[in-house]
């Protein structure tokens, strides 16, 4: 029986497709949570609270926020702060991220200082009459290049959270951290203020033209060099749309981060657009961005 040659090229192309698309799967399922974001005996446990807010800011919106106060936090010395926008995925119990648990590992074992973390959702515009939706507001909260988003962090949440625990305001202990578009705001808030912040966590950056973030290569290269520690994850199975190619908008991130000079690193797996990969090598991560906590 002879086959069309056209049918004969879809059916390869198909099969190709299908088994690219299994091998892109499997690479991001081997990422999985290691022991440090798993309960240990003997590590005290700390608490984890939920809270709501309504933002000046932001004008009509609302969202949720959490707070990780470790059992080591005494009240009286300033606790040092990890902020991760997406908020609730790195508090989930089940999640690639596991946040409160790896806190509480890393801080027991003097990896990292005692910190109290901060995990904010973007806002939500709520519906005006029944029936309707809210309005996300994460896009413009995220991927916008200002000072807003820093703002919201330094005039809202962080006094917010200072009038019930003491907080450091030493730049060189506030941690920044987030996914995707979580991910560039949180690097846009440590440009844009980097006397208030100075640590960054991107984990599959859309450093891409959703809201023109692909400039930020550009500026790197051609701005004197701010006091930043940057980490970079990313995987080769990323996005590629219309807004840009993920893969490579990262690694057009971290050369431009070692042409300038900074204290960057960057880490490359075989990941898609998800949090596994972050999450999974997240306790090292915390270290890396915390190694010289003790000297500052």
């Amino acid at each position: 029986m002879k086959v069309h040659p056209t049918l004969f090229a879809f059916v390869v192309s198909t099969a190709i497709s299908a088994l690219l698309c299994s091998v892109s799967i499997a690479a991001d399922e081997d990422y999985r949570p290691g022991p440090d974001a798993m309960p240990k005996d003997g590590v005290p446990r700390g608490e984890v609270t939920q809270h709501e807010w309504m933002s000046e800011i932001f004008p009509g919106t609302v969202r949720d926020y959490w707070i990780y106060v470790p059992k080591q936090y005494d009240g009286k010395t300033s606790a040092s702060v990890l902020i991760c926008q997406d908020g609730g995925g790195f508090v989930r119990g089940n999640g690639a991220f596991r946040a409160p648990t790896v806190l509480d590992n890393l801080i027991h074992a003097g990896d990292i200082p005692v910190t109290i973390g901060i995990f904010i959702n973007p806002g939500v515009v709520p519906a005006a009459k029944e029936g309707q939706q809210a309005r996300k507001n994460r896009s413009f909260e995220y991927d916008t290049l200002s000072d807003q988003y820093a703002r919201f962090l330094l005039e809202e949440i962080l006094p917010e959270v200072s009038s019930k625990h003491k907080l450091t305001d030493n730049p060189e202990h506030r941690v920044i951290c987030g996914n995707s578009s979580g991910g560039i705001c949180a690097f846009t808030a440590a440009w844009e203020r980097p006397d208030a912040f100075r640590k960054v966590i991107s984990h599959i950056g859309s450093f891409t033209n959703i809201r023109g973030g692909h400039v930020y290569p550009a500026l790197i290269r051609k701005t004197d060099p701010k006091p930043l520690r940057v980490f970079l994850q990313e995987g080769e199975n990323d996005l590629d749309n219309l807004h840009g190619n993920w893969p490579l908008a990262n690694q057009q991130m971290a050369s431009a981060l070692k042409y300038a000079g900074y204290d960057y690193q960057f880490v490359m797996g075989t990941g898609r657009h998800s949090g596994r990969h972050g999450g999974a090598i997240f306790p090292d991560t915390l270290r890396w961005i915390w190694r010289d906590w003790k000297k500052n």
